[in-house]
C-alpha cells in the first residue's frame, strides 16, 4: 500500500463490528474502533494483536451529535483524513407486537440505527468532501430485514428499510465528491446477538425453529472487499447470508 488509509467502524467492540474492524486493521487500514464502552474497545484492539497499521479506540454514543463531532475531530487529529466509514452500530428488540412495544424502545432503536447512521455519515461526508485528495467510501450495515421482516420486529425493520434510503441517496449525492456509498445486508452471522438463532426463533408461520448461521468472518471478508475497490467502482448492495437460512422462498 503506497498510502495508508483510515477507517472508522462503529459498534466495533463486539460482534460484526469487531470482526470487520480487526479485518481492516490486518488489511493495512488505520482503524478507529468506535463504541460506547472504552474498556470493551480496548479489549478488541488488544485481541487484534500487532499490525503494521494503527488502531485507535474511541468511546462515542453515535446517537449524540456532539459526541460524533468529537469522534471525527479525534480521528482528524490522529490520522489527518477519513477514507472509510462502516456504519455498523445497531440494536434490536425481542419479537413483540407493535402495540406492546414501548415508545421509548422505538426511540432508542431509531436513535442508534437511523439517527446514529445519519450523524456518522454526515460527519464522514463532510470530511471526505473537504479533504485532499477528496473522496472516500461509506458502507452501511443494512440487514436482510431491509427486504423481508422477522415477526414482531417493527422498530428494527423500519430502521433498516430507512438505511436503504440513506444508502441510495448518499450514493447519488456523493458522485461529485468521489464519495462512494454501499450497503451490506447480513443474514444470520454468528455473533453473541445471533446466538438464539441456533436454538430457536419465531418464524413467519408462528412456529419456533433453529436457523442456519455462518461464520462472522465471512462478513468481515466481504466488507474488506467492498472497501478495497477503487472509488470509481462501488458495490451498491451486497447480501451475505447463511446459505440455508429461511430467507429466500416461503415459510
Amino acid at each position: 500500500m503506497t498510502e495508508q488509509r483510515t477507517a472508522i467502524v462503529t459498534g466495533a467492540g463486539t460482534g460484526i463490528g469487531k470482526s470487520v474492524a480487526t479485518a481492516l486493521l490486518k488489511a493495512g487500514w488505520n482503524t478507529v474502533f468506535c463504541g460506547r464502552r472504552k474498556s470493551v474497545l480496548d479489549a478488541a484492539v488488544a485481541e487484534a494483536g500487532r499490525t503494521d497499521a494503527k488502531a485507535l479506540a474511541v468511546a462515542c454514543d453515535i446517537s449524540k451529535a456532539d459526541q460524533v463531532d468529537d469522534l471525527f475531530e479525534t480521528v482528524a487529529e490522529a490520522f489527518g483524513r477519513v477514507d472509510l466509514l462502516f456504519n455498523n452500530a445497531g440494536m434490536g428488540y425481542k419479537s413483540t407486537p407493535i402495540d406492546e412495544i414501548p415508545v421509548e424502545v422505538w426511540n432508542d432503536i431509531v436513535g442508534v440505527n437511523l439517527t446514529g447512521s445519519f450523524l456518522c455519515a454526515r460527519a464522514a461526508f463532510g470530511a471526505m468532501r473537504k479533504q485532499r485528495p477528496m473522496g472516500g467510501r461509506i458502507i452501511n450495515n443494512g440487514s436482510v430485514s431491509a427486504y423481508a421482516p422477522r415477526p414482531g420486529s417493527v422498530p428494527y425493520t423500519a430502521t433498516k428499510h430507512a438505511i436503504t434510503g440513506l444508502t441510495k441517496t448518499l450514493a447519488l449525492d456523493g458522485r461529485p465528491y468521489d464519495i462512494a456509498c454501499g450497503q451490506i445486508d447480513i443474514g444470520n452471522a454468528l455473533t453473541d446477538m445471533a446466538q438464539p438463532m441456533t436454538v430457536g426463533v419465531p418464524q413467519a408461520n408462528g412456529s419456533i425453529a433453529a436457523e442456519a448461521v455462518m461464520d462472522v468472518q465471512r462478513v468481515a471478508d466481504a466488507v474488506v472487499h467492498m472497501a478495497s475497490l477503487p472509488l470509481d467502482a462501488n458495490v451498491l448492495f451486497m447480501t451475505v447470508m447463511a446459505t440455508k437460512m429461511p430467507f429466500v422462498g416461503r415459510g
